[in-house]
Parts: C-alpha cells; structure tokens; sequence
C-alpha cells in the first residue's frame, strides 16, 4: 500500500464520520441559534424590568452582560456535549479549572479590564451622559462595556478607553452637579482703585442671566503683573462644556463693557525698545 492509498482511505474516514456527525452538527447549530435568540429576549426583558424600577443605565448594562454571558455560556455548553457526545459539562469545567492559571496569564488585561469595568458600573457617580476627565482623555460618557468605555469628544470624536485606564487614575467628573465654579482673570491698570473696579466687576457678572445669583460672585486681587495688577473673578453656572464656554464669554463681554463705562483701562503689554547708539533718522 502507498502513500496515496493511506491518504485517500484517510479523507474517506474522515468524510464518513463528518457525515455521521452531520445530524449532531446541525442539532448544535439549531441550538447557538436558540441561544442568540434567548439572550437577547432575555436581556430586552430584564432591560424592561430594571428600567421600571428606576435602575442607574451603567447597572441595567452591567446585569444585562452577565445575563447574555450566563445564557451563551450555558447554551454553549450544550452544543458542545451534543457534538461530542462523551465530554460532559463537569469534564469541561474541570478543564477549564486546569488551565485557569495559564488563562489567567494570558488575557491578564482582559481580566483587569472586566473587573474594572465591572467596578465602574458599580459606581453610584459615573453615569451614561456624564462629561469626564482621566489623565489625558476627556469626553462625554456613551457606553460602558465590560471591556472599553466609549467617550465622544467634544469636538465629536470616539475614544474607546480601556476602563483599567479609568479605574486606576484619578478621574474628574464635570457634569456630576447641575452648577460648577468658572473663573477668568481680568488686568486692570496699576493707577485703578481696585475697590472700585471690583465692585463694578462683580455688579456686571451679577446681571448676567446665566450666571447662578444663589451664589456670590467673588473677585480677589491675585496678583502683580508685568503691565496690570491681576484680579481672579469666579461665579457659577452649567456645569456642561457649552454652558461654561456660554458664561465665559457672557461674562467677559459684560466686564469689558462695565470696565470701559467706569473708565477702567485694561491695560496692554507694552515693550520700551533702546538703542545703544543714537539712531539716524532719514528725511
């Protein structure tokens, strides 16, 4: 017998028992369809449910994910017993269990990120709509995964953030209170009665509409510059990036206007230029 004849009754071996298992193939495949199916009513119903008892959206994501991977874990379980017939459930947990450690190792990060993920879902203050700031990323919250948190800059790109990344550094949430803390620094010249410039200051800032009057607004002499003395103005408004661009720029127009009423000049840098020698000046 050669090679060739080996080889052929190889392939016909093999055809046959492929066409043996062909009805348990198709029975395993009818159930990952059943499976797909029955995770997503599964997780549309438990969506309805949470939503009605009034669920943070990050938790409603989070029981939604283990309830798909509960389901595709079990279905996949039962596909894979029906296709091989003597391996069983417990035979398949117990290998798992044998190579958890190796497993372990190898997605190391994928683990890290989906405990993270996990923790961020837990947490009562980052929530889907949230405008956030971690190290070098900042954007609005769309989506928590298991694995990424989906952040849309505000100049409308997609950042997909490992949440290991979130969880590990300090993270600012801008959007947390409806109002937050804004402030801009005004120069004023050094011959100006600061008393004065301040008390017209904070009266233009006060009759800004978007600007919280419940509370005060506050100017402080910060300090001495190069060509002005540098006052610190602060107030309240929105907390979202728009609403603070929207009240800066209000509050910056109504101090320039106020300043310039008053006769309060807003000085310039101005640069004195000299000349070792005497310039000559042509006709």
């Amino acid at each position: 017998m050669n090679i060739l004849d080996i080889l052929i009754g190889r392939i016909n071996e093999m055809a046959a028992g492929f066409v043996r298992m062909l009805p348990q193939l198709v029975i395993a495949l009818l159930v990952v369809v059943f499976t797909w199916g029955l995770a997503k009513a599964a997780r549309r119903l438990l969506d309805r449910v949470l939503r009605r008892a009034d669920m943070r959206r990050t938790l409603i994501n989070l029981f939604e994910t283990l309830l798909g991977v509960l389901v595709w874990t079990i279905g996949l379980l039962i596909a894979a017993t029906i296709i091989f017939p003597g391996v069983t459930p417990a035979n398949l947990l117990a290998l798992l269990g044998l190579g958890s450690v190796a497993i372990g190792f190898a997605f190391k990060d994928i683990f890290e990120n989906f405990l993270a993920g996990v923790l961020i879902m837990l947490r009562k203050k980052v929530n889907i709509g949230d405008v956030i700031e971690c190290d070098a990323v900042e954007g609005r919250v769309e989506q928590i995964t298991l694995r990424d948190t989906y952040l849309r800059h505000l100049s409308n790109e997609l950042v997909l953030v490992p949440n290991a990344y979130l969880f590990k550094n300090p993270l600012k949430i801008l959007t947390d209170e409806p109002l937050r803390r804004h402030e801009v620094e005004v120069g004023i010249a050094y011959d100006a009665d600061l008393d004065s410039a301040s008390e017209v200051i904070a009266s233009a800032v006060n009759s800004i509409e978007v600007v919280e009057k419940n509370r005060p607004v506050e100017v402080f002499a910060k300090e001495f510059g190069d060509n002005s003395i540098n006052l610190l103005v602060r107030w309240w408004a929105g907390s979202t990036p728009v609403q603070a661009h929207a009240s800066r720029d209000k509050v910056v127009r109504a101090i320039k206007s106020a300043l310039d009423g008053a006769g309060v000049e807003i000085p310039f840098p101005q640069r004195t230029l000299w000349f070792r020698d005497t310039l000559e000046l042509g006709d």
